[in-house]
């Protein structure tokens, strides 16, 4: 009798990703979601990374904040968070609510819609003082 292994690694592969905890980024068919869960943690990381966004439509982020730190989800391109970073310095190190990001206090869920105008690449970042140098950062791919 004769076993083939590729039907069952593809079962295999539909069951774990199934079974996986990291929130989609893309729709069952394969298009980018237009809402995202994302989590920031105090190992200063922005999950899931990278996410995966439509180009000119509202993207409801649902950002859930799942350290005792404070964090914060920040839109843009490396200008963009340089001068971000520059802003939030001067301001004391709280970070604040914008067109490009909101401020998430710990155990917190809020929820933040952004429109990314045309595809390429962005990152999203926490600028709470030391976070941004240190990685929590994420890849944002506009399709």
């Amino acid at each position: 009798m004769k076993v083939r292994l590729a039907p069952l690694i593809v079962v295999a592969a539909l069951a774990l990703a199934a079974c996986s905890s990291a929130p989609p980024t893309v729709a069952p068919d394969g298009t980018p979601s237009s809402r995202i869960e994302v989590r920031l943690t105090d190992a200063l990381r922005i999950e899931p990374d990278p996410l995966l966004v439509p180009a000119g439509v509202p993207v409801t982020f649902v950002v859930t904040n799942a350290g005792v730190l404070d964090h914060e989800l920040f839109f843009g391109d490396e200008a963009a968070q340089e001068q971000h970073q520059q802003e939030v310095s001067q301001a004391g190190g709280v970070p604040h609510d914008g067109p490009n990001g909101i401020a998430v206090k710990p155990g917190q869920t809020r929820e933040f819609t952004f429109t990314f105008e045309a595809p390429g690449s962005l990152l999203a970042g926490c600028h709470i003082p030391g976070h941004y140098p240190a990685g929590m950062k994420a890849a944002v791919v506009v399709r």
